[in-house]
């Protein structure tokens, strides 16, 4: 049987493992200065749950199987003895919901992928992947080549997870030993990350007025909503908005 190429198609087996490798390469390259920015604010994660409790190897386990940064801080603002799960369940749901907004926006590029791979990609989306992966794949589709690479973001992806789940495992571990990583101002890592992946995606003002709208709508949302309806309000009115523009053009 023949070996496929990244959208399911046979190749030959002698082209194959080097355009991989090298694609897959430049996903962890790329990646790489996220991977760094990661590192702090995992370590905070990681110090926070075991003041919360958590058990060293239970922080990997929450963070491996979820791989939502936003959640897992809300989970363990949450957490108490004994846990309210049923409420943890529901945060954890709302504030991953913007998942389903990130996930439909790179389904058009997966369509051609085999149902195995497209939810293994899809597994391993955060928001940091999921940006990388969507503008790698508009560039390509400019140049005319098959837009989405599984080898690139997959080595996005991967550097990503482990950084994450690593580092929140050695928080846990050095948390107690450091006191208040918060302290040394580490969770200003995040914020600083995604300013750097917006500017990487920014492609002219009129393409970001569905960001503008996403923003106000979230900060009106935060101001007058309980809990984190913000994260599903400023998604939805930035997908509208987009969705209202685009079928103006």
């Amino acid at each position: 049987m023949e070996p496929e190429n990244v959208i399911g198609h046979p190749v030959e087996v002698g082209a194959r493992n080097p355009a991989l490798r090298s694609e897959f390469r430049r996903g962890v390259l790329a990646s790489t200065p996220v991977m760094l920015g990661f590192v702090p604010f995992a370590l905070v994660l990681g110090a926070q749950a075991s003041r919360k409790g958590f058990a060293p190897v239970e922080v990997p386990l929450m963070t491996g199987l979820n791989f939502g940064g936003g959640s897992e801080f809300a989970v363990v603002q949450l957490w108490s003895s004994p846990p309210h799960m049923l409420l943890i369940m529901a945060v954890t749901f709302l504030i991953n919901s913007r998942h389903l907004l990130m996930g439909a926006a790179l389904t058009p590029y997966l369509k051609d992928l085999p149902r195995r791979k497209a939810l293994l990609a899809l597994f391993f989306m955060c928001d940091e992947s999921w940006a990388m992966g969507l503008a790698n794949a508009k560039r390509r589709a400019a140049l005319g080549i098959p837009a989405f690479s599984l080898p690139y973001y997959m080595g996005a992806s991967l550097g990503l997870y482990f950084t994450w789940v690593c580092f929140t495992f050695l928080g846990a571990l050095l948390g107690p030993v450091m006191g208040n990583l918060e302290s040394y101002g580490l969770d200003m890592a995040f914020p600083a990350v995604f300013l750097v992946l917006l500017k990487g995606m920014w492609s002219g003002p009129r393409a970001a007025r569905p960001w503008l709208v996403s923003l106000v709508a979230g900060v009106i949302a935060c101001l007058l909503l309980p809990g984190a309806w913000y994260v599903v309000v400023g998604s939805a009115a930035g997908a509208l908005s987009a969705c209202i523009w685009g079928m103006k053009k």
